[in-house]
């Protein structure tokens, strides 16, 4: 209980957390004892010291040496490496004279700091006695952001990204990329994109290990490639040049993998990894590799035929391998291709890193980890947030996701957990709908245990949207279960995202009712009604509203042209003109809401689609 009397509750909530009688009554000009390495210690002590000056309107100083005979001192950081502790561990206690954070190193020291951040944010003039032990189920919690399709972040919206995901304790980046590393010899792949410059990462990477995360590079390498193969003066590379069948149908014009029987696919590679990798720290990077569908299909089909699929594919990804390792780093890439052939694992290299993902409630973690386990090969368990293709999200589906990643990935083995969050078809989610997902997985990954039945909603409210009238958790969470309303799920996406996505000529499945459309719509409107008495205490709360009421607008305007299709008005001249309305309204918000976070390039690509709509309407 805080000294309102209400449950304090933390993000993650710690492995232990034994409440005692009492409080601390917090003074002004207190001080902040430092004992052990002042160096390391004295950042971790501005961060409490802010904290206090936020969440208190109190200033405390800093000093270092004994507490002991100090009347002053209501707060001791202590590293001790005699400790017993786990890795990232850390002991936090609040007594009526103190409070003590001790770990055996700085990453334990400053994830005390920021529990006890926490605690003050839920608290006025005086913190509950309690004693916490705490220390992490994955040595390595991450997060990914795609920023290939079409997003590229503005740095600034990274730091602020970066400050909320070290008070979570995640301590692993990565930005998947495959055009969007500005590469001085490739101007033509990444001129429209605003790609991240060198100077970008180094920036980047300079802060997140300030605030103890890794920022890990991350290059496709394989799949994926279309962005450099559909140019003429990378086509020659392309395993099909001419375009592909796609495995679930249809046909792709564009080529998508590299050819991996072609030497020049190979030097391209290491031409991209001699320039991107200096610019980061980390001795990860995740080469990706992932979905190669036309292999086989094309220029390696003869090699295919002859030796196996599964054979070319290990072949090419042990070149890639020997790239990686001649860089002085360890090998990370996504396991789905490697899975479909588990004869070859074996001969896989025992120091790369296999990515398990999958993004259903339902997906197989606990078999496919087993067979990593097996194997003896390391993995991570890679979940997401469920926000893409979905434009508010799939609340129930990440949790669940989130929670079989977690769970399995435990029980298996896994040396981290990769929380991934796409953009798949224009990246029309706003960043506030992945908070949901980042912030659980966060939660989750960091002890399974004391977070399985976490309070989603609260803890959006106190430490993700910080909203004094506790109106966004549910309202995010309740959206993001819009989904379901409709009463047809599709794997990976929403069928309201494909309501607004599809063309008007692409008929609704039968099981979508009238009667269900309009039922999704009330409880849309319902969800959202709340939005404007929000009281977030955060710089960007107006345009986190926007942001939602934009989305909420977009959710609507797809009901309503499933509606008009399914009751047969689509083609009227006055439904027409009103549904152009709402996308020219939909359109400009969406431009100005990209522009506030994002860098312009990849907007023309996010907005064609929903271009399309509107044309379609005024024809």
């Amino acid at each position: 209980m805080n000294t309102s009397g209400e449950p304090i509750i933390l993000l993650p909530q710690p492995r232990t957390f034994r409440p005692q009688t009492g409080v601390l009554n917090l003074q002004n000009g207190a001080r902040i004892i430092c004992q052990g390495d002042i160096q390391t210690l004295l950042p971790i002590a501005i961060r409490l010291q802010t904290s206090v000056r936020e969440t208190q309107s109190l200033h405390w100083q800093i000093g270092a040496g004994s507490a002991e005979n100090d009347p002053l001192a209501q707060a001791v950081l202590t590293l001790d490496n005699t400790l017993n502790l786990p890795a990232q561990g850390y002991r936090l206690y609040i007594t009526p004279q103190q409070v003590h954070v001790r770990a055996g190193n700085a990453t334990g020291l400053f994830y005390g700091v920021m529990t006890l951040r926490q605690i003050l944010r839920q608290c006025t003039g005086a913190l509950p006695c309690c004693e916490i032990e705490d220390y992490p189920d994955f040595p390595s919690r991450g997060v990914m952001l795609d920023i290939s399709r079409d997003k590229v972040p503005t740095l600034q919206t990274l730091f602020a990204l970066v400050d909320e995901l070290a008070e979570w304790k995640v301590n692993h980046l990565e930005l998947y990329t495959e055009h969007t590393f500005a590469y001085c010899n490739h101007r033509e792949v990444w001129a429209q994109a605003s790609p991240m410059t060198g100077e970008d990462i180094l920036r980047l990477d300079a802060y997140c290990r300030e605030r103890f995360i890794e920022l890990v590079p991350n290059q496709n390498s394989f799949g994926h490639m279309h962005r450099w193969l559909k140019l003429p003066r990378y086509r020659h590379l392309a395993e099909c040049p001419d375009g592909f069948d796609w495995p679930w149908g249809g046909h792709s014009d564009e080529p998508f993998s590299l050819d991996p029987t072609n030497p020049e696919s190979l030097a391209l590679i290491a031409e991209l990894y001699a320039e991107l990798l200096p610019h980061f720290s980390s001795r990860k990077f995740n080469v990706g590799c992932d979905e190669t569908f036309d292999l086989g299909l094309g220029k390696s089909r003869a090699e295919c035929e002859r030796k196996g699929k599964g054979r070319v594919y290990l072949e090419f990804l042990l070149k890639i391998y020997e790239l990686v390792k001649g860089h002085g780093r360890t090998m990370h890439f996504w396991g789905d291709i490697i899975m479909e052939h588990p004869e070859l694992v074996p001969e896989l290299p025992r120091d790369v890193v296999a990515l398990e993902w999958g993004y259903e409630a339902s997906h197989p973690f606990a078999e496919h980890g087993a067979k990593f386990a097996e194997s003896g090969i390391p993995f991570y368990v890679c979940p997401g947030t469920s926000s893409w293709n979905t434009i508010a999200g799939r609340t129930d589906n990440c949790l669940g996701n989130l929670r079989n990643a977690a769970e399995n990935g435990l029980k298996h083995g896994a040396i981290g957990y990769l929380n991934t969050d796409w953009g798949d078809n224009g990246h029309w989610q706003y960043l506030p709908v992945s908070y949901l997902g980042f912030a659980a997985g966060a939660a989750l990954s960091w002890c399974y245990g004391a977070n399985r039945e976490l309070d989603v909603v609260r803890a959006l409210d106190t430490h993700v949207f910080r909203d004094r009238a506790q109106v966004m958790g549910r309202l995010v969470y309740d959206l993001g279960n819009a989904y379901q309303k409709i009463g047809h799920l599709v794997g990976n996406a929403s069928m309201l995202f494909h309501f607004v996505h599809s063309p008007v000529t692409r008929p609704l499945p039968e099981s979508i009712t009238e009667g269900a459309i309009r039922d999704t719509m009330e409880y849309i409107r319902a969800v959202t009604e709340p939005l404007s008495r929000a009281s977030m205490q955060r710089a960007d709360a107006s345009l986190i509203i926007d942001e939602f009421a934009n989305a909420a607008r977009m959710l609507l305007h797809g009901c309503r042209r499933a509606l008009a299709v399914r009751t047969g008005i689509i083609d009227t001249e006055a439904e027409r003109r009103a549904l152009a309305g709402e996308m020219r309204e939909i359109l400009g918000e969406h431009r100005r809401l990209w522009m506030a976070r994002n860098r312009e390039g990849g907007l023309q690509d996010s907005t064609r689609v929903l271009e399309q709509r509107l044309a379609e309407y005024e024809r």
